[in-house]
Parts: structure tokens; C-alpha cells; sequence
């Protein structure tokens, strides 16, 4: 399945009818359809000769607008074809789209990963737009702090977006937020140690000889974004089938689940494999260039460090296939993504869902593609074997990521859990105690942090 194609022209014009909501409160909702005033007067008057050329021949009439963006320093950093940074340049041709404002941007840094941290800490002077990554909109929502798309907007986004991009940014039946790039890990391996076969099957890959001093296996175990591939792999839910309800447990705690704990036991124990903690970045890179690793878990962010380390052996595959005890699966990733956010106290709120939209167009995807890598939702063009294996990982060996705010309670437990398997501390005799209260403590929940 090929991500559905943005168009920019399409963008331009679906975005100046918006309908948005003040996202502290559901009851809150709205569904506005106030027009921009170029396009409402175009549309008004299209069927009148006369009054057409009158509006051709009247000045247009601009609105000054200040507004403030926060993004990541890398989209700011001048270029060579940049030279005041893609984000510039993006916002300089939305200007040169909408005549009928005038506006003067205010930039500040701030990274996806950490948006629900400063956007939050006050939200009425935070950014108006702001980009994040999708596992914080829970909290984002709940502190008020983004604005729920409606109306025209609403629906362009869905149309122009597959229906799991959509699923990243909805939280409790709303859409919040216009999805730009992919955010998920999926695998990279040295093509002179494995083959396209051979990858499709963790343990085949396990157990090849690959030489002395060859780890054929590197895998963030101890990282609770990475660790639960191997859970719902055999057909474990956290929060019901789809992730979307608060009140239906995780359901690790079972045979499966022990199943699962003692492979990874067993994976750990295997001295073909070496776990890469958040602690030790850059290891299994340098592993890569040494020769020494056939296959590592991650994500694009890696993607240039790791084509480097392995020139013309560099390759990229889906999640592959593993067997825990009795029990087959497939390896599976949380399919999130990387989204652009409206402040819901926006004095121009009109302006801002309107760059929001058009940041997140197919033509802004493919410049961050080509000057960061970012990898982009519409694919369309281009011929990448990192894009192919991310679609192959989207559509095949993935889940969306719960968004509710019982998740709370698997990330800190999670990671403890991992690091206790690392450490060796939890074995065959006792997995079944700590695999039961790990889930129990996934379970009990936490508020928003």
C-alpha cells in the first residue's frame, strides 16, 4: 500500500476553510467554517462575470499577522540550498501562497520529542504551531495545549493521509494535528552477513555463524519502545485490540507472554547478541564499520551514520519472524509519527491550522526528506530501500502505539523490566513472578507526567 499522495495546491486551498476546536475540553468542540478572505470572495462571485473583474481590479487586502514556530534546530540550520534554513524558506513559499496575509514569524527551537514539555509549561505564550511526536498527544490534549482539527481541514488531512497516520494523531475520536513524517524503527543489516531470506527469520539469523567476534544480533531490550515488539508479537493487546481502550488491560501476563519473557532470556544469554542500552549510542554503529554485527534495530534518524559504517553492503527489511516456546509471531514496531500542532490560544487561528496544513504537504515532506532524511509519508517518486522496507514495516510488522493515558503506566515499568532481563536478573525460575508484577504495575496506570 503507497502512503496517499499530498498535494500542495490541494492544501492551499482546503486550508483557508478551518474548523477548530480548543482541545481542553471535548464538550468544547466547534466547527467554525469561516473562510480566508481571498478564497471566500473568489468563491462568492465565481458565477458573476462583472463582479469578478471588479475583484480582479480591487487591491487585496492584507491582514498582518505575527506568528511564533517552534521546530527543531536541524530544520533551521542554513544549507547550501537554505541558506536561512528549510523551515524559512518553507514559510517564506506559504507566504507567497496567501497574499491576504501578512505575516512576520517569530522561530524558537524545540524538538518533537520534547514539545509536550515546553509547550506545556505555558501555554498561552508557547509556540502557535509546533511539531511533536504523536505518543505525546495525550498529554498534550489534556493540558489543553492543541487544537482539535475540524471542518475542511479535517477533511483534507484524512483524505491525504492513510488511515494509520490518521490513527497516530487521534486521541478519544479526535484528530489533532497533520502528520508529516514516519516515526518508527524497523531493521538494518550488512548484506555480506545475511541475506533477503534469511532476514525474514530472527532465529534462522541467530543461529548462522557469521566468525569469531561477529555479533549477529543488536536490539534495544531494555528500551520500553522497542521491547514489546516481541509481545504483540504472538498476539498480545495493551489496552484492547486497537489500543484504544484505557479500561482493557494489558494482557502480557499469560502464557504467550511467559513464552516471550523466556526467549528473551534466552536471546539476552546468546552471546550472538549484544543489547544496545540508551546509555551506549553509537555502539552498534561502530560495530558495523568494524565488521562485527549483521543486523541492528532502529529507527531513520541512524540511517546516514549506518550507511556510511557499511558502504555498498547496506540494506534495510521489515520486522522478521520469531518462535517463543510454542508460540510463532512476528515482530511488531508502534507505527507513530512525527506531527505539526495548532496552539488552541492562537490569536490567528485561521493563519496558523493553515501553515500547519501546508508544513505537512507532500512538497515540505520531500524537502525534509532531502536535506535531513526525514522520511516522508508520501513516498511517491522516490526509489529508497530504507522508504521501502518503512512502508514494508508500516504495513506488515506493525501496531499503532496506544494513546490513552493508562500508557503512562508501561514506560518506566517497561524499561525496568528490560534492564532486569539485561542484567540477568530475571530468569527462567522466576519469570513468571516478575513477568506478573511487571504487567501489574503496567496495569495499575499513572497520571499524565
Amino acid at each position: 500500500m503507497k502512503f496517499k499522495k499530498v498535494t500542495a495546491l490541494a492544501l492551499c486551498v482546503a486550508m483557508s476553510a478551518t474548523a477548530l476546536a480548543g482541545c481542553g475540553s471535548k464538550a468544547a468542540t466547534t466547527d467554525s467554517q469561516t473562510a480566508a478572505p481571498a478564497e471566500s470572495t473568489a468563491a462568492d462571485t465565481a458565477d458573476t462575470a462583472d463582479t469578478a473583474d471588479a475583484a480582479e481590479e480591487a487591491p487585496v487586502e492584507t491582514k498582518d499577522v505575527t506568528l511564533k514556530v517552534w521546530a527543531p534546530q536541524e530544520d533551521q540550520n542554513p544549507t547550501d540550498t537554505y541558506d536561512k534554513g528549510m523551515l524559512a524558506a518553507m514559510c517564506d513559499a506559504f507566504n507567497e501562497a496567501h497574499p491576504e496575509w501578512n505575516i512576520t514569524y517569530e522561530y524558537g527551537v524545540c524538538g518533537e520529542d520534547v514539545a509536550k514539555d515546553e509547550v506545556t509549561k505555558d501555554v498561552d505564550a508557547a509556540a502557535d504551531v509546533y511539531m511533536f511526536a504523536n505518543d505525546q498527544l495525550p498529554i498534550l490534549v489534556e493540558a489543553g495545549a492543541i487544537a482539535e482539527l475540524g471542518g475542511k481541514n479535517l477533511e483534507e488531512v484524512k483524505a491525504t493521509n492513510s488511515e494509520s497516520m490518521i490513527n497516530t494523531v487521534t486521541y478519544e475520536g479526535g484528530v489533532y494535528g497533520v502528520p508529516y513524517a514516519y516515526n518508527g524503527w524497523f531493521m538494518y543489516y550488512d548484506s555480506s552477513k545475511f541475506t533477503e531470506d534469511e532476514v525474514k527469520d530472527l532465529d534462522v539469523m541467530m543461529a548462522k555463524d557469521l566468525g569469531d567476534d561477529v555479533i549477529n544480533v543488536c536490539f534495544h531490550l531494555d528500551n520500553s519502545w522497542n521491547m514489546p515488539a516481541f509481545y504483540y508479537g504472538v498476539g498480545g493487546t495493551m489496552f484492547g485490540p486497537d489500543g484504544t481502550d484505557g479500561s482493557s488491560p494489558c494482557d502480557f501476563d499469560d502464557e504467550k507472554g511467559l513464552a516471550v519473557t523466556n526467549y528473551l532470556i534466552d536471546l539476552n544469554a546468546n552471546p550472538k547478541f549484544t543489547n544496545q542500552s540508551n546509555e551506549e549510542a553509537g555502539k552498534a554503529v561502530s560495530l558495523f564499520a568494524e565488521g562485527k554485527l549483521g543486523a541492528y534495530f532502529t529507527g531513520s534518524w541512524d540511517r546516514a551514520a549506518i550507511e556510511e559504517a557499511l558502504g555498498d553492503n547496506f540494506a534495510c527489511a521489515q520486522l522478521p519472524k520469531f518462535k517463543a516456546g510454542d508460540y510463532e509471531g512476528t515482530m511488531k514496531s508502534y507505527a507513530g509519527s512525527k506531527a505539526i500542532g495548532v496552539n488552541p490560544t492562537c490569536e490567528n487561528m485561521d493563519v496558523a491550522v493553515a501553515l500547519a496544513v501546508y508544513l505537512g504537504n507532500a512538497d515540505c515532506q520531500k524537502i525534509r526528506y532531502e536535506v535531513r532524511g526525514v522520511v516522508p509519508l508520501d513516498s511517491t517518486g522516490i526509489d529508497d530501500v530504507m522508504l521501502n522496507a518503512i512502508t514494508d514495516t508500516v504495513n506488515n510488522t506493525s501496531v499503532a502505539q496506544p494513546l490513552v493515558s493508562e500508557m503512562n503506566g508501561w514506560w518506566s515499568n517497561a524499561e525496568a523490566f528490560g534492564k532486569a532481563i539485561v542484567a540477568g536478573e530475571v530468569n527462567h525460575d522466576n519469570a513468571q513472578d516478575k513477568l506478573t508484577n511487571f504487567i501489574a504495575n503496567v496495569n495499575a496506570g499513572g497520571s499524565l507526567e
